[in-house]
């Protein structure tokens, strides 16, 4: 069973868009409403910046540079807000005890998704961790997937990947494994999801446990 993180396991909002914010700040722009900031997420950080470059009207040619001072800010706060959404850690010590391997795959780079893991007291129940700053690449490229799998011994029939965003039904449906919508996440700000015919929908963290379940007993 794999996670994404942001907008899944952790509710990083308020972090990432303060964060964000501060870093057009630094430049003299205004700063932007959070839920605009919110639909730049879910693309790995140097695309968060740049939307929020082009946003604000900042020059394209900012990017190395305003990534850079983003990751400072935002490393220095990333936990001041942040939280883990109600139920995960029942979810995710229900996965356990079904027998799930456990694995996380995020475009957030892997330093901060290390720490903030260890931070909410999952980093025990994952035996893998990838960030999109890995030879693997971002999703929704399934490299990433496919190698977890063949790590756990685990068909794609009997894996389930949890996200709230297109991009991560698209990294599941590549891999050709089942896939769950955390529709409580803020990966549906930037675009809705539609699911295919055998796809499951968390409206909370809890309703996970049902498609836990169902490809389990598969």
């Amino acid at each position: 069973m794999v996670f994404d993180l942001d907008g899944t396991l952790i509710d990083s909002r308020a972090d990432l868009a303060a964060s964000t914010n501060d870093t057009l700040a630094s430049y003299g722009a205004p700063r932007l409403p959070e839920d605009q900031v919110i639909t730049f997420v879910g693309e790995g950080a140097r695309t968060l910046v740049a939307r929020a470059l082009d946003a604000a009207a900042l020059p394209a040619a900012l990017l190395d540079e305003a990534l850079a001072r983003f990751l400072e800010i935002y490393g220095g706060r990333l936990l001041e807000q942040t939280h883990l959404y109600p139920d995960v850690d029942t979810v995710v010590e229900h996965a356990v005890s079904a027998g799930a391997s456990l694995g996380v795959i995020t475009n957030k780079p892997q330093a901060p998704t290390d720490r903030l893991l260890h931070a909410f007291g999952l980093s025990p129940h994952f035996h893998w961790v990838i960030g999109g700053d890995t030879t693997f690449g971002r999703k929704p490229d399934p490299a990433s997937l496919i190698w977890m799998m063949n790590e756990a011994g685990f068909e794609p029939a009997r894996t389930l990947f949890v996200g709230d965003s297109p991009v991560d039904a698209d990294t599941a449906r590549r891999a050709r494994a089942n896939f769950c919508l955390a529709a409580y996440g803020f990966g549906q700000l930037r675009q809705p999801t539609s699911l295919l015919p055998g796809e499951f929908r968390a409206d909370s963290a809890a309703e996970i446990a049902r498609a836990i379940d169902e490809v389990r007993a598969r």
